[in-house]
């Protein structure tokens, strides 16, 4: 199976459980956060329906500098225009990614602030990034609608809410 066949994949796979978790957010908690150095469920949220986007990033430049292009959040207010979000994100990191290729994944990728870079690597090694950081901030999510009571939805296996443990 080429690289590019794997990363589609899991893309998908992690779609779907992105997907189910992003659904379970009420509308009314969009502003609720954990503690004041963490971010709140809209802006942590909306930071994981971008995240396939950032495949698209990867494969049609050689870089992102936040000091030249500062970072922005879309703020969805709502679960619905969140989900929109995340399938727009979703549609785009994975037409990139079907139409790049194999030889593209190669390419080296650099991100930076200014004169600081943070990391080169090759853009195959940033889209794994990318999905991990998915994974990441989908955790992040489970606690915070743990704490708030909300049942959560199994990611590679049954959730306790499901019934399974």
């Amino acid at each position: 199976m080429s690289t590019i066949n794997m990363l589609l994949k899991e893309m998908d796979q992690e779609a779907q459980t992105t997907r189910k978790m992003l659904e379970r957010i009420p509308n009314d908690k969009f502003q609720w956060q954990p503690h004041e150095k963490s971010m709140n469920i809209q802006r942590l949220a909306n930071h994981i329906a971008e995240l396939p986007a950032w495949v698209t990033i990867t494969l049609t430049t050689d870089e992102l500098d936040f000091a030249a292009k500062p970072y922005k959040p879309i703020p969805n207010n709502n679960t619905r225009d969140l989900l929109d979000y995340f399938e727009e994100s979703l549609k785009s990191g994975k037409t990139h990614l079907v139409h790049a290729k194999e030889a593209d994944l190669n390419k080296k990728w650099t991100l930076r602030n200014g004169d600081q870079i943070i990391n080169v690597r090759t853009k195959a090694d940033v889209i794994r990034m990318t999905y991990s950081q998915i994974v990441h901030h989908r955790a992040q999510l489970g606690v915070y609608l743990r704490m708030l009571n909300i049942p959560l939805p199994g990611s590679y296996g049954p959730s306790a809410d499901e019934g399974a443990f």
